[in-house]
This record gives C-alpha cells, structure tokens and sequence, in this order.
C-alpha cells in the first residue's frame, strides 16, 4: 500500500492483465493492421512504455518481431513517446504525455486499441513510430533569434514586462509532440507554430526577426501539408503542456501584421 500525496488515502499495488490491439505497418508505403496482444501480470504502476518494455522483451524471448514505438527522456520533456491510446492523443490522463501515463489508467481485463499519429505530414517510420522532422523543418524557418557571441549578458540588462514573460514562458513549454495536430480533424499544426512564434514575439530578443519569423514558418507549416485550423479547440484539449489556443490568435496577429509590413 503506498499513500497517496495530498488525499490521506492509500493505492493498492496490484497486477492486471491487459488485451492489446496495436497497429502494425512496415513503413509509409504499405499496408498496416491491427495486431492483438496479451500483456499479462502487469504492475499498475508500471508506465505505459514500460508495459510496452515488458511485451517487448517476451516477443524478444519467442522468436517474434516487437512492437516499434518512439522514446526518449521518459520524463515528459521530449514528446518523442507521441501514440493514440483508445482514441485519444497520449491516453486517457489531462495533461500527461504517454511516458507519464500510468497502468493503473485501465482496467484488469480491458482492451488498449493503440495507434500512430494519422497525418499526412506524419509518415509512420514503422508500427506506432511516425516522423516528425516536418515540425523541425518550420523550426528552421524562423524559431531562431539573432544573438551577438561572447559573454552572456546579464539577467536584468533587458527589462521585459513580466506578463509577457509568462506569456512567453507558457508558449514555450510545447514540446512539439505533434498530439495538437494528431487531435484536429484537419491535421492542423496551428497550436505548434504558434506557440513558437509567440514565446519570441513576446521578448525583446525576438524582435529582429519579428516581421519575417511568422510569414516563414506558417509559409513552410503550409508547405509540410498540414491542414488549416478548425477553430475547434480539439487541440488545446489534448496537449500535455496546456498550451492556449489564445496562441493562435496571437500568430495571426503576427502573420496579419508581417504581411502588412512586407508590402510597404
């Protein structure tokens, strides 16, 4: 029994076994299904990738292929660990990327239906892998300020207005992980871009590039194939960070006023 932080009760360890449905594809161009799994005598505090560890090295052991899936820090931080899990970006948790989400999320006896990212500016590398290099692509675009070399300068020698800077703190918290595009019906990646261009825009730092940074990367987000917003609010609800879609109205702010400027 471990208590539980802040409630005063206590969580029973237990062991659950699980039936999983997992989508398996060799790569982008052919076909892929669904592959069903038994994952048996499973702790509930195991993490949904260590699960995945788990039915990995028994495959492993049985002469059978295992399950590809993308990782990295495991701590929330990379947003590499990106897969649909029973319909919804990173599972059933708010605010949680799948290497945060727990076993004890399901039941004993349930079925996990467990996919890649469907978008087209996504390709799948293999099973529930997909590349994401098209958002490090609009990164390159302009998600980059111009910094003089040498020594670091001190912390207070630009005074920035502290709402802006929280402002600009929450933006950058996106991990890029791709759940906002995963979730619109239009594989928008609005949510992302923005995000990125708000946490300069809001900072001295980021003004050289200010006028040219939201022409280039909406410019490149559109080459990349992404669809366009939806206005829904489907990605704000799935993304581990909360990041505002209060961003995109930001961004087309930005975009609007560059356009504006760029024609004089």
């Amino acid at each position: 029994m471990t208590p539980l932080g802040g409630t005063g009760g206590f969580m029973e360890h237990k062991n659950i076994n699980v039936k999983l449905k997992v989508w398996k594809q060799k790569n982008s161009q052919t076909a892929g299904r669904f592959e069903t799994y038994e994952a048996k005598n499973i702790s509930t505090e195991m993490s949904f990738l260590e699960m995945f560890d788990v039915l990995n090295e028994e495959l492993i052991s049985d002469g059978k292929e295992p399950i590809t899936f993308d990782h990295d820090c495991r701590e929330g931080i990379c947003g590499t660990c990106s897969m649909y899990i029973n319909g919804r970006p990173h599972g059933p948790w708010h605010a949680t990327t799948t290497c945060q989400l727990h076993m004890r999320a399901f039941n004993d006896g349930e079925t996990i239906v467990v996919e890649p990212w469907r978008a087209n500016a996504f390709p799948v590398i293999k099973d529930l892998m997909v590349d994401r290099t098209a958002f490090e692509r609009i990164i390159q675009a302009g998600g980059f300020i111009s910094v003089n070399t040498g020594n670091a300068v001190d912390a207070n020698a630009i005074p920035v207005d502290k709402d802006k800077a929280d402002a600009s703190f929450a933006a950058a918290a996106c991990i890029g992980c791709g759940a906002c595009v995963a979730a619109c019906k239009n594989s928008s990646a609005m949510l992302f871009v923005s995000a990125k261009v708000t946490h300069l825009a809001l900072l001295p730092q980021g003004e050289p590039e200010r006028r040219t940074r939201a022409l280039n990367m909406v410019a490149q987000m559109d080459k990349e194939g992404f669809g366009g917003c939806t206005n829904t609010g489907a990605c704000e609800a799935v993304c581990p960070k909360e990041i505002s879609i209060d961003n995109i109205a930001r961004l087309n702010k930005e975009y609007l006023a560059a356009g504006l400027l760029s024609e004089k």
